[in-house]
């Protein structure tokens, strides 16, 4: 791949990061309902092995290989081992955890992404206003669920920790894709890396969790899973690692601030949860965060 990328966001990619953000938003609506008919660490597990099929395919008719031996494979399965392990650790610290004290740990991402990027690729250092950004986005994620941060018991730190060390593994995976081998090659190929093991690795682990599996899955339920294969796994992360792999992934993570807060908007307007002021609050402060990380130096 081209070493020569822009070091500020274009319109382009802001508008592409806002849509991802929005679907993965929309994915948190897509997997609760899915998780009334398959267990979460298994639906994962599903989703990958879909997506991966729909990969292949779409690489093949685009000419794109998948197998050739190019000097990535040790990246690649860490990458892939990372992204299973993310996945598990997520639904297996919801067992122990609340999914709001959840999202807030998991959102320390960005910061991994940006440490990882300052250490290892000086044109991705951010200044002191660009770091006072992602501090404000990640205030306006605590700000919206704010409601439920009480001092944990021992479950919820034992869960809340399982959550900080799936949010080290999703930046890792991120820095992995620009410092590595796999920055040479295709964002379809790096993608193929993470949903092959995951969809080996995650049936396995919903096995060792226990998880129930199958309960009855409706149409609703497949259809939902369907929607995470195709328009998650598949289409928004492909999509993902391409900006990745051509514009500054500091930058871009910080608009993953948004995908939480686009969660409790499609629950308030598909599952009738409430949409309250806090909200919009947080959509404000994590607005001005986002801004003031994709300013250009002084």
């Amino acid at each position: 791949m081209s070493n020569h990328r822009p070091v500020h966001l274009d319109a382009l990619a802001m508008v592409v990061m806002v849509g991802l953000c929005s679907l993965w938003g929309l994915n948190q609506v897509a997997a609760k309902v899915a998780n009334a008919g398959i267990s979460p660490v298994l639906q994962a597990g599903l989703r990958s092995s879909g997506a991966v099929v729909l990969l292949w395919l779409w690489s093949a008719s685009r000419g794109i290989p998948l197998f050739r031996a190019d000097g990535t494979a040790k990246a690649g399965v860490a990458i892939g081992l990372l992204f299973a392990g993310e996945f598990a650790l997520i639904f297996w610290g919801l067992v122990y955890t609340t999914a709001s004290r959840a999202v807030v740990f998991l959102y320390v991402a960005p910061f991994v992404v940006a440490l990882g990027m300052h250490l290892l690729v000086p044109a991705e250092r951010l200044n002191r206003r660009q770091g006072l950004g992602l501090a404000l986005a990640f205030l306006g994620v605590v700000t919206a669920f704010s409601d439920n941060l009480a001092m944990p018991s021992a479950d919820q730190l034992l869960g809340d920790s399982m959550l900080l060390a799936a949010a080290l593994m999703w930046g890792m995976t991120t820095v992995m894709a620009r410092v590595t081998s796999l920055s040479r090659v295709s964002p379809n190929k790096v993608l193929f890396y993470q949903l092959g093991v995951s969809a080996l690795v995650l049936p396995l682990a919903s096995r060792a969790l226990g998880e129930p599996g199958f309960t009855q899955p409706g149409p609703l339920v497949w259809a939902s899973l369907a929607w995470q294969i195709v328009g998650v796994a598949f289409a928004s992360y492909l999509a993902w690692y391409w900006l990745i792999s051509r514009y500054p992934a500091t930058k871009l993570s910080a608009f993953s601030f948004l995908t939480p807060l686009f969660g409790l908007v499609f629950g308030s307007l598909l599952l009738g949860e409430a949409l309250t002021l806090r909200l919009i609050l947080a959509m404000m402060l994590v607005a001005a965060g986002i801004w003031l990380v994709n300013q250009r130096r002084g």
